[in-house]
């Protein structure tokens, strides 16, 4: 009696197993049938961000979606504001970064959000006041979501990493700017 009632509650947990299986295929085969109504033609955009603990502003243009309306090119370019101690205080000294990246749609939500990824290469152009280098090189990942609460335009988020090898040669200690933590928001505008 025991052996069959183990018997018939494996049977159901493959039972649900099996039917989970098929129905999560059949919902993302229903889910990539849809025609998104996501705006994916040029963009434009502007956004504050911080990349480890330098806060920034800056523009941004993404390219219209291609190889399945999935892949798109951005450009960013921003003012940063490296805090550093200069003559015994505490000052904020601008220098600029551009990047360019590769956007990878990951998915969409309810015709309201789109997922993504983003990585790509990133140019430091630092200020002679705390670095001796006029260039530096490297790279960034990110994750990031778009909210269109109207048909061309979205407010976004996005997190990730940034990674240069950049340091303030001339501060005191040689401090590491524009390595780790990256966060942006902002707006963007489709045409």
């Amino acid at each position: 009696m025991l052996s069959n009632y183990i018997k018939n509650n494996k049977m159901k947990r493959m039972n649900i197993k099996f039917l989970t299986v098929i129905g999560l295929f059949l919902s993302s085969m229903f889910c990539t049938a849809q025609e998104s109504v996501l705006s994916k033609n040029l963009g434009f955009g502007f956004q504050i961000g911080q990349y480890q603990n330098n806060f920034g502003l800056g523009i941004n243009a993404t390219s219209p979606y291609f190889l399945k309306q999935k892949i798109a090119i951005r450009v960013r370019g921003n003012v940063m504001w490296n805090e550093h101690l200069l003559n015994k205080e505490m000052t904020w000294t601008p220098y600029g970064n551009l990047s360019v990246g590769v956007v990878s749609v990951a998915g969409e939500i309810a015709d309201f959000v789109r997922l993504y990824g983003e990585g790509g290469l990133l140019l430091l152009f630092p200020n002679a006041d705390f670095s001796s280098e006029s260039l530096e090189i490297g790279g960034y990942g990110l994750f990031g979501f778009e909210f269109f609460f109207f048909p061309k335009g979205n407010y976004f988020i996005e997190i990730g990493g940034v990674g240069t090898g950049a340091t303030a040669d001339k501060v005191p200690t040689r401090p590491i700017y524009s390595n780790g933590l990256l966060i942006n928001a902002g707006f963007r505008f489709q045409l």
